[in-house]
Formats: C-alpha cells, sequence, structure tokens
C-alpha cells in the first residue's frame, strides 16, 4: 500500500553528497548524464524528471551552457527557474566564477538601480559609501535576473546598454566600467503580451529572448511526481531525522491529482511538510498539508465534509465528470499521436494540446 523510496531497478537511486545532501545518482558517478541504455535521464544538475518535457529542457541547458549567449528561462513561479540557471552555470567555462541571483520585483525601482549598478558615494541621501552593483559582483561569472517582466522601461533602456556596450555607470559616477558577465533572466510573465500592450521595450524583448527555454509546470509532467516525491523525501529525510521509506498509494494517488498551483517549489514544501508529521515509516494521506489532503476522497471515519466527498464538489460531480470524460475520449479517438505531438514541439500540456484538436475538428465540421 505504499510508494518505497528506497531504490529499486528503474527507480530513483540516492547517493549522498558530501555536505549530507541527497542527491538523484544515474549510477555514472557524473550527476545527471545518460543512463547506460542511452534511457530518459532521471535528473541533470539538480534538476529532476524523466518526461519528455524535462527532457527536453535538459537538452537545451545542455546546448546553451557553453555559449555567451543571453539565455530566457520562461515558465511558471516554482518550476525551476533558477535551479536551471545553476545549472547552466554550472556547465559553462564560467562555473569557478559567481553565480549572483537577484530578484527584480523584490525591491522598488530606485533601489533596484543601485543594486544592479551600483553606486558612489553621495549619490543620494543614504548613500554613504561606494557600493559596486551585481555586474561587478558577478564579475566573470554569471548573472541570473528573475522578473525581468517587472523591470521599468527606464531600467530596460539601462540595462540594454549594459548588454550593448558590456559597461556599466554606477549610480552618480561619471565614468563607465568594464564588466564580464553572462547574463541568464528570467520571468514567469507573458513578455510577448506586454510587448503588445507596450509595457516593455521592443529592443530589449528581443535583446534578452535570444535563446528562450520554457519551464514546465508540474501538472504537465505529473509522471514526474513520484520521481520528485523521492527525491524530496531523501534530500529532508536526514535534517528531519527520521527513517522514512515512502509515501503510501492513498497519499501518492492525491499527489498525482492535485493541480500543483505553486508548481514543484508547493511539492517540495508539502514533503516537507509532511516529514514533519509522519510517525511512521510512510508518509500518509493526512500527514500533507491540508489543502492538499483534502483535494482527495474522503476518509473513513473523517470529519464531516459537509456533503462534499471531502474534495469540496457535490457528490453528484464525480459522475458528471466521468460522463464529460467518455464524451471526450470518443472525440480524442484517433488523436493521440497528434496531442502528444503538440504537447511536446508547443511546449503546452496534454489538456491545452487535446483542446487544440477539439477546436480544429469543430472548425472543419463547421
Amino acid at each position: 500500500d505504499s510508494m518505497d523510496s528506497r531504490p529499486r531497478h528503474g527507480s530513483l537511486a540516492v547517493a549522498r553528497g558530501r555536505g549530507g545532501g541527497a542527491r538523484p545518482s544515474d549510477g555514472h558517478g557524473r550527476y545527471g548524464r545518460l543512463g547506460s541504455g542511452g534511457e530518459p535521464r532521471e535528473s541533470f544538475e539538480g534538476l529532476v524528471g524523466k518526461s519528455p518535457a524535462m527532457q527536453e529542457v535538459y537538452r537545451k541547458l545542455e546546448l546553451a551552457a557553453p555559449t555567451e549567449i543571453t539565455i530566457l528561462l520562461t515558465g511558471e513561479s516554482g518550476t525551476g527557474k533558477e535551479m536551471a540557471a545553476r545549472a547552466m552555470h554550472a556547465l559553462s567555462r564560467r562555473r569557478h566564477k559567481p553565480f549572483v541571483g537577484v530578484h527584480c520585483s523584490a525591491l522598488p525601482e530606485s533601489l533596484l538601480e543601485s543594486e544592479l549598478f551600483g553606486h558612489v558615494k553621495g549619490a543620494f541621501t543614504d548613500a554613504v559609501r561606494d557600493k559596486a552593483g551585481v555586474f561587478q559582483t558577478a564579475e566573470g561569472g554569471t548573472l541570473f535576473l528573475d522578473e525581468i517582466g517587472d523591470l521599468s522601461p527606464l531600467l530596460q533602456l539601462k540595462l540594454l546598454r549594459v548588454l550593448q556596450e558590456r559597461e556599466v555607470r554606477r549610480v552618480g559616477d561619471e565614468k563607465s566600467s568594464r564588466v564580464d558577465v553572462r547574463l541568464v533572466t528570467a520571468t514567469n510573465r507573458d513578455l510577448r503580451a506586454l510587448l503588445a500592450n507596450r509595457a516593455i521595450r521592443d529592443d530589449f524583448y528581443y535583446r534578452v529572448r535570444v535563446f528562450e527555454i520554457r519551464m514546465p509546470a508540474l501538472r504537465g509532467r505529473r509522471e514526474d511526481i513520484p520521481l520528485l516525491v523521492r527525491h524530496f523525501l531523501a534530500e529532508f529525510e536526514e535534517a528531519k531525522r527520521k527513517s522514512v521509506r515512502g509515501v503510501t498509494r492513498e497519499a501518492l494517488a492525491v499527489l498525482m491529482d492535485y493541480p500543483w498551483p505553486g508548481n514543484v517549489r508547493e511539492l517540495r514544501n508539502a514533503i516537507e511538510h509532511a516529514l514533519v508529521n509522519v510517525r511512521g515509516g510512510h508518509v500518509e494521506l493526512a500527514d500533507l498539508p491540508e489543502e492538499i489532503a483534502s483535494w482527495g476522497p474522503r476518509r473513513e471515519g473523517g470529519d464531516d465534509d459537509g456533503g462534499t466527498g471531502g474534495n469540496g464538489k457535490p457528490p453528484g460531480d464525480a459522475e458528471e465528470r466521468a460522463r464529460i470524460q467518455g464524451v471526450l475520449a470518443q472525440s480524442l479517438a484517433g488523436h493521440e499521436k497528434l496531442i502528444a505531438t503538440l504537447a511536446f514541439d508547443g511546449g503546452t500540456s496534454p489538456a491545452e494540446a487535446a483542446v487544440q484538436v477539439l477546436n480544429a475538428e469543430r472548425s472543419k465540421r463547421g
């Protein structure tokens, strides 16, 4: 009745690093490389997943890492954009130099400008001494700018000049300084929509979007959830000083069905939460955060759920959902290969690809 986290043939093995943390091992010493038979990789420089969507991410990261081009990482919050940026840094010639990250939406514009470019003493009221910006702090290494879609047009222009001229001028300074950094940017916003609404400059958009890597949402790669669960169990097991062998089938079923709006970050937090609660050798449904545990069917002997079946929906919804799924299955019969191709090549979820096929069929009949 459980999913065991101990290494088995075909499952995630766990290797202990010098720092005591758990890392997925591919059995070849080099973390995240291809298996002996060329099978899909289960991990890559800290990223975990063997789904087709993650294989494409790994491929693009390997292509981009040895280059000096500017990279744009897109995707929802919690999908692992910073980890992908760190993976590229670790595989690049700059790996022995600093990796510096800045969350652009965390600071007001006046402070962000100083954070990015630095300032000289007396440049503004609180500038009591010279301060180097992150472009200078990351000299020779990689600078990761998260949430660039939140930059003001003025800062977009100043950043564009740095990228074009490879020089920065500190706030209040009269001269510029040369910088040598590799820039990786990220956003969870639709930059094309921002461009259409003139919220970002077109020259800035085309300069940062030289090579785009989209990080898939967790709900679009559910086959990776068991692998991620094992990974996080191993990561937290030693820190929590608990020996947990796996997850019960009931708990895993809910983890597989939950929509994960917070993506991998939310799953990681859920497993850490569960390891605080767990008392036995396996994580049970009751050990998970309440909003996740209540997503599944009502547990025997549980509290009154007001007639919603424990998932916040009336009992009749299950039958209606099954009926709708049956109709959709008939409508999509014979299009499975097309749906898979659209989902893989277009970077969409299978559900979104199915909608595209349904709309196309409807247009033909119309």
